[in-house]
């Protein structure tokens, strides 16, 4: 019998995820491979070179299709050297990355521009981070590695919904209201669109649907429905996330994150066994709690009630936090290895990843933590916090300089066949302001 996901099957998740986080607390950093100052400067070397060499092709500004493809054949070309010093990773750990997870980004990309000439590079890059998750869960669970019509609509209903419903200036009534009709779609119901951004956000579901139809595969838009109810519940977290004890803050991170990877598996394989379904959702609760490290800063910045900020606002360092969340992801690395597919290459380097999230985080949030957890911490890093956290910043002030080599890879070999649909027409968003596509909803519906 196929395993379905209503409500009361998530709550249960979010009970069994806190009750494994709450076990991972009081605990010393766990097991991992360290690094010496020496090894570390090494890695940061074989970092620059390769930054150096991606920056070099960002100033060419190739013109032509044959430039913009010899770009990005030099750039894949450079990447195995510095991912074997850099990164560590041999060669088939190299070979998975470049010619399995780069290419469902670079398609998703040029789908995407294709549909959307006005998603920027953060949005698509976003959306490549949930297709490169859910095409990682199609390996562990035995399926071919492949941007299937369904991952990719979902994938980009994270820029079309997900950050609307963020957007720190929509009052929640409007995101309400959005949500709402967001939701009769879900539930199968064609409510006119209103806007252009609406109309994005139908034609996704409607790529799922078409990919599964609702009478044979239920369980996926219950997964749908479930992230959404979840994604609503979390906006409160924007607003008026003090009133809300920690442990209501858990549940809420807990059911946000588990869905959202929940989808992402029914989307890559629809019939999930319980152990499948289960890791599926830990694994989205351990990247929210990554996550909710990561953007600890700017949460606090908007008001956002996260385990972190609420730490922070109270004055305590996140030491301990930290090495309940390193602990946590220990736990959700074990439960991946006991499935039965996926390569031992494809789970080290989903566990490195999802290491490198937290170290990467701690780096660049330094003030956050004591003195002593740092340096006790940043062995276990291959690359010193200071030299990430500076690298990190040089990144963020090259936008413009990335967005160029980011625009030339999408044109690149842009005409290859495809096997994804495209739209019968192109499609905007340009004119349509977020604030003024919610304030024109029928106010009809409750």
């Amino acid at each position: 019998m196929e395993l379905r996901y209503s409500w009361t099957w998530i709550e249960a998740q979010v009970a069994q995820a806190i009750d494994a986080w709450n076990g991972c607390a009081a605990h010393s950093l766990p097991a991992g491979p360290r690094y010496t100052r020496k090894e570390q400067r090494k890695r940061e070397k074989a970092y620059d070179e390769g930054l150096r060499s991606v920056e070099r092709e960002a100033r060419k500004t190739p013109r032509t299709p044959a430039e913009r493809l010899l770009a990005q054949r030099r750039i894949v070309d450079a990447f195995p050297r510095f991912a074997a010093i850099a990164l560590g990773l041999e060669t088939e750990a190299q070979r998975l990355l470049t010619d399995s997870f780069l290419p469902v980004g670079t398609q998703l990309a040029r789908w995407a521009r294709n549909f959307d000439a006005t998603l920027g590079m953060d949005d698509t890059i976003q959306a490549c981070r949930n297709a490169w998750t859910a095409c990682g869960l199609q390996a562990l669970l035995g399926q071919p590695m492949e941007l299937t019509p369904s991952i990719l609509a979902y994938s980009l209903l994270y820029p079309y919904s997900d950050n609307c419903l963020d957007h720190p200036e929509l009052s929640t009534e409007e995101k309400l209201l959005f949500s709402e009709r967001f939701r009769q779609r879900l539930c199968g119901e064609r409510p006119a669109t209103h806007n252009q951004r609406e109309t994005a956000v139908w034609t996704m579901v409607q790529l799922i649907e078409e990919q599964y139809p609702r009478p044979r595969y239920p369980q996926v838009f219950d997964c749908l429905l479930a992230i959404h109810r979840a994604q609503e519940q979390s906006i409160a977290q924007l607003n008026g996330g003090d009133r809300f004890d920690l442990s209501e803050i858990l549940r809420i991170s807990c059911a946000k994150g588990g869905t959202s990877v929940l989808a992402d598996a029914c989307l890559a394989q629809p019939l999930l066994t319980p152990e499948e379904s289960q890791f599926s959702f830990m694994w989205g609760v351990l990247l929210q709690l990554g996550d909710d490290l990561q953007d600890v800063n700017e949460d606090l910045r908007r008001g956002s009630a996260t385990l972190f900020t609420r730490a922070a606002a109270g004055g305590n360092t996140l030491d301990s936090l930290v090495v309940q969340l390193l602990n946590f992801n220990g736990l959700v690395a074990d439960s991946m290895d006991r499935l039965p597919n996926g390569t031992a290459i494809l789970k080290d380097l989903l566990r490195m990843s999802w290491r490198s999230l937290i170290l990467m985080a701690v780096a660049n949030a330094q003030s956050f933590f004591s003195r002593a957890f740092l340096s006790e911490l940043e062995p276990y890093s291959p690359f010193r916090f200071n030299f990430l956290h500076a690298r990190n910043e040089k990144l963020e002030g090259r936008q413009a300089l990335y967005g160029t080599l980011f625009d030339a890879f999408m044109e690149a070999g842009a005409d290859d066949p495809s096997e994804l649909p495209m739209p019968r027409e192109s499609f905007s968003t340009a004119d349509v302001p977020p604030a003024g596509d919610i304030r024109c909803l029928s106010n009809s519906f409750a």
